[in-house]
């Protein structure tokens, strides 16, 4: 049992798919099916379900939590190593569903330390804190709630969610909507996953109701695109109201409290921030979102 073993297991139980973890870790998939079945052989035990499609069994669950931890010492190890050389200054890690909001304080950051190696890795809410434990990220922002323990948080955006509209659709003359009169109109919205998603089905939910979904995708900037368009309506954040190449559209409050985006910063509570991932934890909890 090897590191490499390590990590290609990890790959697999995180995507529970051995085609798409082998096109990750640019190997061959009967390589990767192999060194699976070696694993499992030295355990003594199957690791996955393969009635269907592969998924973790609870040895694999087991084991998966000690693989976790065990790479992310021997990651911190190294961050440690790297600060005594000084080296640790170099790089940081931050992850976050989308960077459009981040681009404020990114580009300080970058203009303060230029030597600093910034690596950016766009990723669901769910993976987060799997990459956090496993301390391959330094510093998350997410748009929701992240599960698992031992993370330290702190809130960088409280701001209301806004029902979008095209400039001529019936709702864009209102001032606010109710979660019911949207119960039959077309949104446009991004996959399950995403933050927006997962407000606009919370909403719905808390309604007994369900969206009418006609477009789903990976691009939240896209969304009031497709809605100035006429294709659908949706919820956008006020940030992208208050942007000066802001889409054509009617923005309209939606007569709910929980209608609004609080996006928060995550780092673990036991893991040693090197300075440069120090100074931009401090650069993004000190940035003013709001103007």
């Amino acid at each position: 049992m090897d590191l490499n073993t390590l990590k290609q297991f990890l790959a697999v139980a995180r995507l529970e798919h051995l085609s798409r973890a082998a096109e990750e870790l640019r190997v061959a998939q009967p390589s990767l099916s192999r060194t699976i079945a070696r694993l499992e052989a030295e355990l003594g035990t199957p690791l996955f379900d393969r009635a269907g499609r592969l998924r973790l069994n609870e040895a694999g669950k087991v084991f998966l939590r000690y693989v976790e931890r065990s790479l992310g010492e021997l990651e911190a190890g190294r961050r440690a190593v790297a600060q005594l050389t000084d080296e640790g200054f170099g790089t940081v890690s931050l992850a976050s569903e989308t960077f459009l909001t981040l681009t404020g304080p990114l580009a300080a950051y970058k203009r303060t330390h230029p030597s600093v190696d910034v690596q950016l890795h766009q990723m669901a809410a769910a993976e987060m804190a799997r990459r956090l434990r496993s301390q391959d990220i330094d510093l998350c922002a997410a748009s929701q709630p992240i599960p698992g323990e031992g993370l330290e948080s702190v809130l960088l955006l409280d701001e209301p969610v806004w029902l979008a509209t095209s400039l001529d659709h019936p709702l864009a003359g209102r001032t606010s909507v109710s979660i019911e009169e949207c119960a039959e109109e077309p949104f446009v919205t991004t996959r399950k996953g995403h933050w927006q998603r997962q407000l606009l089905d919370r909403l719905f939910a808390g309604r007994g109701l369900r969206p009418k979904i006609i477009c789903e995708g990976d691009e939240p900037g896209a969304t009031a695109v497709l809605i100035s368009a006429g294709l659908g309506i949706g919820l956008v954040p006020d940030m992208a109201r208050r942007s000066t190449a802001q889409t054509p559209v009617a923005w309209i409050a939606v007569d709910n409290p929980d209608c609004r985006r609080l996006l928060t910063l995550h780092w673990g509570a036991d893991a040693p921030l090197s300075r440069a991932a120090r100074l931009m934890r401090a650069t993004l909890t000190g940035w003013d979102f709001t103007s």
